[in-house]
């Protein structure tokens, strides 16, 4: 039996259709023949009442009853009559049912069968009764005389035989209807098949269905965030996008998304965007097919704690790299200091040991005093000795001082490392390199956090500056311009969650401002 059941839903659904369209067209054939029997049988019965009523009520009817030659006078007038309304018999009667006409001339004078009392009692009255010719539909109606009186019925019928053969010459027409509305609606149901047959790709109900579960379980439990954008804007977002993307619930419209989600760019790959609170990895991809030319799945990683990671990495990449360079520079301070021993000039090898360890040791006891953090004092060490080896004098202003207390500071020790780190790298790219020169100040005024960075450069223009805030670049771009892309991006990022303001201007150098207040935090 399965075997006879199609496996596609386009095949199921093409043999229910037939099946509802074959029971719709048999009971409307069906109805139809009922209706074409009942409308038959009302109409024989209007006729038949017609022609008895019309010959009882004619004059020349009841003259000739009166006159007593009704048999020679109204036989050949009922016959006529019968024959050009093709109905089955008209008798005319005396009260007692005695027949003075008849079909079969051999019944005239013999008593009529069938029911006439309702007519005796001035009434006109259908019936269906058996005679001599079978059962028939019949009317019967008193003729009057001049004075009122009855004196004669007429009776005319049509047999149940010519009715059933009239509505059976309707029978070939309702059958070319039903065969017609039955082909049309076969021509119908076979073009949905075929598309639904195109659109579900052949599959049947039960994997259809499990194609849905598995699809709804993959959207709420994958940990990326994914969207599928087309032309009216968002399709489908999965949990994981509402929540990296702060989306509402239901449907969504293509102006809440981000600006970098806003147009059609399929074939992306790996792009960073730093949104109000996360920096986002984002891929996307054209769906192929020509009835979605502009749709595209957008996939999103989450690259937050990875950044910050990424960025205490980096600090401690560079306080590594200033150990490296502090150790291979003590090397040579050593083997100065040990030559100039063996050369028998020991004052001045005390001399220039300890002239370049109270010169390191200073630096540091200036940091650890002004900069209570120590992941930031660390960072603007190695930031110092980055510089020396590229050659760039970095200068950490006398007014910098931080407070050790983390309460009186707006900004966490990685968000400081994430400002502070991002503009100095700018800056240290960006400075000229026939001067190059950085000033740092971090400063705590009073309920102000206060942090600057300048160089020597030529800056960025307010547009440049404006764009490089709002957005990353792509980590396949490389160079100096993703650096300080992304960079600026992220210090926006930390400065627009504490509502604080990053500016940057032209004065002595290209200065780069974030003021943050402490009530922000």
């Amino acid at each position: 039996m399965t075997k006879l059941v199609p496996r596609s839903l386009a095949g199921q659904a093409f043999v229910l259709q037939l099946v509802v369209v074959a029971v719709i067209v048999i009971a409307g054939s069906t109805l139809a023949l009922l209706d074409a029997r009942r409308d038959g049988d009302s109409a024989a019965r209007q006729q038949v009442v017609g022609i008895a009523s019309a010959l009882a009520q004619s004059p020349s009817t009841a003259a000739a009853i009166e006159s007593g030659a009704a048999t020679p006078v109204l036989q050949p007038v009922t016959e006529d009559v019968r024959e050009d309304t093709g109905v089955a018999f008209i008798t005319i009667m005396a009260p007692d049912r005695t027949r003075f006409t008849h079909t079969n001339p051999t019944l005239i004078g013999q008593d009529y069968l069938g029911t006439i009392e309702p007519a005796l009692q001035g009434e006109t009255f259908t019936e269906v009764y058996t005679g001599t010719l079978g059962p028939s539909v019949r009317a019967v109606a008193p003729v009057r005389s001049s004075s009122g009186e009855i004196i004669g019925l007429v009776s005319a019928g049509i047999t149940q035989q010519t009715l059933a053969q009239r509505w059976r010459d309707e029978l070939p027409q309702i059958i070319l209807i039903a065969l017609a509305a039955l082909g049309v609606s076969l021509i119908g149901i076979w073009a949905i098949r075929r598309r639904v047959l195109r659109q579900t790709h052949g599959l049947g109900p039960t994997e259809l269905q499990v194609m849905y579960e598995h699809h709804d379980a993959i959207l709420h439990s994958v940990s990326e965030g994914l969207i599928v954008l087309d032309r009216r804007g968002v399709a489908l977002a999965n949990d994981e996008a509402r929540r990296l993307l702060s989306l509402p619930d239901g449907d969504i419209d293509k102006d809440v998304l981000p600006p970098f989600l806003r147009s059609f760019s399929p074939g992306a790959r790996d792009e960073v965007h730093v949104t109000g609170d996360r920096v986002l990895v984002v891929n996307r991809s054209h769906v192929p097919g020509e009835r979605s030319p502009d749709t595209e799945v957008v996939t999103i990683r989450d690259r937050t704690e990875l950044q910050g990671a990424l960025g205490e990495l980096d600090s401690m990449k560079v306080f590594a790299e200033s150990l490296r360079s502090q150790a291979h520079e003590s090397a040579n301070r050593l083997h100065t200091i040990v030559t100039l021993v063996e050369m028998g000039r020991g004052d001045e090898a005390v001399k220039f040991a300890t002239t370049e360890l109270e010169l390191s040791q200073r630096l540091v006891d200036r940091m650890s005093e002004a900069v209570g953090e120590p992941a930031l004092a660390a960072l603007l060490l190695g930031k110092s000795s980055q510089a020396d080896e590229r050659g760039i004098n970095l200068t950490i202003t006398d007014d910098t001082e931080l407070s050790a207390d983390a309460e009186d500071v707006p900004l966490s020790g990685q968000e400081l490392i994430t400002v502070v780190g991002n503009l100095i790298d700018n800056a240290l790219d960006a400075c000229d390199r026939d001067d190059p020169w950085v000033e740092v100040t971090v400063r705590q005024e009073k309920d102000e956090l206060l942090i600057q960075v300048a160089d020597s450069g030529h800056g960025m223009d307010p547009d440049e500056f404006a764009r490089a805030m709002q957005r990353g670049y792509s980590t396949k771009s490389g160079g100096e311009q993703g650096r300080r892309g992304l960079g600026l991006a992220l210090v926006a990022q930390v400065v627009n969650r504490h509502h604080g303001t990053l500016t940057a201007e032209m004065t002595y150098g290209s200065v780069v401002t974030v003021r943050v207040g402490k009530e922000h935090r």
